[in-house]
């Protein structure tokens, strides 16, 4: 079975920076100045200057790559745990089988453009998630660039309800009118991005998630596999779209899901990750917030009786 996505994410093969295996043209006018001018330069600027001119204009859509993920403000409510000094991580560098996964909704009956869509979705997307999920998108909103914290919980196993929690992010890589992509980092249950998009068809516009990513670990390929991860994975996307759906007035949606398996390969060189696993951090953190609070409230205390 193959699948030919209607939008795809727009990677650029041009330039040197590498997303962790993902290539992308990081040209700009800022880095063209600190180079020194030669004449070969100079007599090529014209056609040059019209490419750095193009490269420019698409990279207000693209986060600046970084070597590390970094939250400066958490917002009220948020766990920032196993996100700041992590860094980004693609499909390659995954362990698990490889999947494309597409979930859409079409919005039949509804007078509003993609954009219109889109810019909703992006506005309020904590508010579409499922109650397990708990996006802290910064206050800049969705925007190339932007950490968006996620306190989730998954199912421990096939039709229990979803108890054990796992603290992480994503990286707002890509995001434009109508799309944008997020990406994993290190020690996140996945390991590559998640494109939500907006476009036209027969008339109507279409909502759609499209991941493409390997489990990270071995332990979450264990999840995925057998222990309920990948329905849960169907649940809150379809329940993404379907409140996406509602908040827009729609009234004739129709869903649909459809899953390729583009490599089944287990890459065991990727094993390692599994000491990153951001679910086994958070329950060892939770588990030691009591000793946490012993030792604030101690702290306090003597400070108190030496103040």
């Amino acid at each position: 079975m193959s699948l030919i996505a209607e939008r795809e994410l727009p990677i650029r093969t041009r330039g040197e920076t590498d997303w962790h295996g993902l290539s992308v043209s990081v040209d700009s006018a800022e880095g063209a100045q600190q180079k020194p001018a030669s004449e070969d330069a100079m007599a090529s600027d014209n056609q040059s200057q019209a490419v750095r001119q193009t490269v420019d204009g698409e990279l207000i859509h693209w986060a600046r790559p970084v070597r590390e993920l970094r939250v400066s403000d958490v917002p009220q409510g948020a766990i920032n745990l196993n996100v700041d000094g992590s860094v980004v991580v693609s499909p390659l560098q995954g362990f698990g089988a490889l999947w494309q996964k597409t979930y859409r909704a079409h919005l039949n009956g509804l007078a509003i453009s993609p954009a219109a869509v889109m810019q909703t979705w992006k506005e309020h997307f904590p508010e579409f998630q499922p109650a397990e999920n708990r996006f802290f998108p910064p206050l800049s909103g969705i925007e190339p660039g932007a950490v968006v914290l996620i306190n989730g919980k998954v199912p421990p196993a096939p039709g229990l309800p979803s108890l054990l929690p796992v603290a992480g992010g994503v990286l707002v890589l890509y995001a434009d009118e109508t799309s944008f992509t997020v990406m994993t980092h290190e020690g996140f249950p996945e390991a590559g991005w998640n494109t939500f998009s907006t476009y036209e068809e027969n008339g109507h516009t279409v909502a759609q998630v499209q991941t493409l990513a390997r489990a990270a670990d071995p332990i979450y390929e264990f999840w995925f596999r057998f222990l309920g991860s990948s329905a849960q994975q169907d649940k809150t996307w379809t329940h993404v779209l379907t409140a996406l759906a509602n908040y827009v007035g729609g009234r004739e949606v129709h869903l649909e899901t459809h899953k390729v398996l583009l490599d089944p390969t287990l890459q065991w060189g990727q094993a390692k990750a599994i000491w990153r696993n951001a679910g086994v951090r958070t329950m060892l953190y939770l588990l030691g917030e009591p000793v946490r609070w012993a030792e604030r409230s101690v702290r306090a205390e003597l400070a108190k009786r030496m103040g």
